[in-house]
């Protein structure tokens, strides 16, 4: 199936972080790519890809960076895609990525999730894609109740647990 989703890493080493986002997208049958583009290393590709991912067909983009962060604003100033920021944990506890990729000039939004929320990522991007196609809505939706399900199955086991007083001092 052709991709409507474009997952972008600034490094492989990103990799482990976004695994959870291409698990995610699987789950919910979105067809997706995955490349690694370096903002500072290979701009001009970086430019390219962001210039020719909406006439591929590309609905939404998934943009991970950790330290200077560069990557999805970049991607962002180029293209009329949304653009979802994942930021990676490395120096100060991911929190140099987050700032870097949240503050955005005007006209240049890019969506934030938290440090390393590439499944956040995958669900705001398979939710934006669910405004226009029925289908991809339904599958959300499903994913949606069964983490309603997942909570009532710990409150009941929870309910099982016989003997726990809470005490106060």
């Amino acid at each position: 199936m052709k991709p409507i989703v474009s997952i972008i890493m600034g490094s492989t080493s990103d990799l482990p972080v976004m695994e959870k986002a291409m698990k995610q997208l699987e789950d919910l049958q979105i067809p997706f790519e995955v490349n690694a583009l370096s903002a500072h290393r290979t701009p001009d590709a970086v430019e390219q890809f962001a210039k020719e991912a909406q006439p591929r067909g590309i609905k939404v983009i998934i943009a991970a960076a950790g330290m200077a962060a560069a990557l999805p604003g970049v991607i962002a100033a180029s293209t009329s895609v949304p653009v979802i920021g994942v930021p990676i944990k490395g120096m100060l506890d991911g929190l140099d990525a987050m700032l870097s990729i949240i503050q955005m000039p005007p006209g240049i939004p890019v969506a934030t999730v938290g440090v390393n929320a590439a499944q956040n990522a995958a669900i705001l991007a398979a939710q934006i894609i669910a405004l226009g196609d029925a289908d991809v809505a339904r599958r959300v939706q499903q994913y949606k109740a069964s983490l309603g399900e997942k909570i009532k199955k710990a409150n009941e086991q929870l309910a099982g647990i016989k003997d726990y007083q809470y005490k106060t001092n």
